[in-house]
């Protein structure tokens, strides 16, 4: 368990912030990155080659750590979109096959498989909620004609979680494709992609992961790097620091997954905030993350029944993001009396989702509380 971490966050004292999986909160230590990096681009003559490959370098690094220790499997991407989009073109699916899904998904996991679809033939196959869980479900609707399947961790509606082992054990015995949408998961809650076996996981960084928007992370499995990447960019090429050197042009990309890397990678920006950010979860350790988030969500969980209030079972929920329900619906006002009492949550559907982090604080919880009576 971790202690109050407060002090290291943007947050106001006046606001109760529950809404980390919709942005998360602002690491001060991420804003002074992100400063000083436009700073440094506020004077290009001092910008050297260097500059524009060490911190990508860097950040795949810690990036990679937070998977499993595999750096060569990250790639930078500026969107799920964007990640889920190459693993589309990496798989084959065609007439006859399927592609399995969630009801009520994300839609930047559903709209390259629907494109891919209509131009090469194949139907997709979505998941229905289940009174027992999502993981039964997306077993059974698994058989010999899936090809892929595409789900998150957990459910962005309420936190809702899927168990990727059984899974990826499931879809392995089909001969399926596994990619996986981590955004409301990654970096909150362990990821082992050595037992899960995905072929491709795809984040954004600035939820959970507490980076910058616009800035994601895509890890590909072995089998997949030497893949097709969507665009033909520089600096993935062999030797692209060598600036004199780069109308030599080298057919031959940098190793590992770096190939998928989006253009213009080198963000400065964005990198740099990054940085700071995946730096600052490896201190804290995600198991330490999760397990810290796991208690404040089981308190809440608890509290709120009190009044009536119910969330999923808790072996079908995330501990970090959870999605409560009230039999009569929201409340009269219900928006209004959040923003009088300061109160910063998300409703999705039916459910009122809230998302803490580790700058919760009692007080916050007690405020929640109340909005909710």
């Amino acid at each position: 368990m971790l202690s109050d971490q407060r002090h290291l966050f943007a947050v106001p004292s006046d606001v109760a912030y529950f809404n980390s999986a919709y942005f998360g909160p602002r690491l001060r230590s991420v804003t002074d990155a992100g400063r000083a990096a436009i700073d440094l681009t506020g004077a290009p003559w001092t910008v050297q080659a260097s500059v524009f490959f060490d911190p990508v370098e860097q950040l795949r690094s810690t990036v990679g750590a937070l998977f499993g220790d595999d750096s060569e499997g990250i790639a930078l991407v500026s969107s799920v979109s964007y990640g889920i989009a190459v693993a589309a073109a990496n798989l084959t699916i065609g007439k006859g096959r399927t592609v399995v899904i969630l009801a009520e998904q994300f839609p930047s996991n559903v709209y390259a498989w629907r494109a891919k679809i209509e131009r090469e033939g194949g139907d997709i196959v979505t998941v229905p909620r289940s009174t027992n869980g999502w993981t039964e479900a997306i077993l059974d609707a698994i058989d010999s004609n899936t090809a892929v399947v595409s789900i998150p961790h957990c459910h962005w509606t309420d936190g809702t979680l899927v168990d990727l082992e059984r899974v990826g054990v499931a879809a392995r015995g089909v001969g399926a494709a596994l990619v996986v949408d981590a955004s409301q998961s990654f970096a909150a809650v362990p990821l082992d992609v050595k037992s899960v076996q995905p072929d491709f996981v795809v984040s954004v960084g600035y939820k959970w992961q507490l980076g910058y928007y616009g800035l994601g992370y895509l890890w590909v499995a072995e089998q997949h790097r030497g893949g097709v990447p969507l665009e033909e960019g520089w600096a993935t090429r062999k030797n692209a620091d060598d600036f004199t050197a780069l109308v030599d042009y080298v057919d031959q990309y940098e190793p590992g997954a770096r190939r998928f890397d989006v253009g213009e990678r080198s963000n400065f920006v964005g990198v740099a905030m990054s940085n700071a950010a995946t730096r600052q979860i490896a201190e804290w350790g995600v198991a330490n993350v999760a397990e810290t988030l796991g208690s404040t969500t089981s308190d809440i969980v608890r509290r709120v029944a009190e009044l009536g209030w119910f969330a999923v079972p808790d072996d079908q929920r995330s501990g970090h993001l959870i999605g409560i329900r009230h039999p009569n619906g929201l409340p009269d006002g219900f928006a209004d009396r959040l923003a009088s009492a300061g109160v910063s949550l998300s409703v999705r559907g039916d459910s009122v989702r809230i998302a803490p982090y580790l700058h919760t604080t009692d007080d916050d919880i007690e405020r929640l509380i109340q909005v909710l009576r």
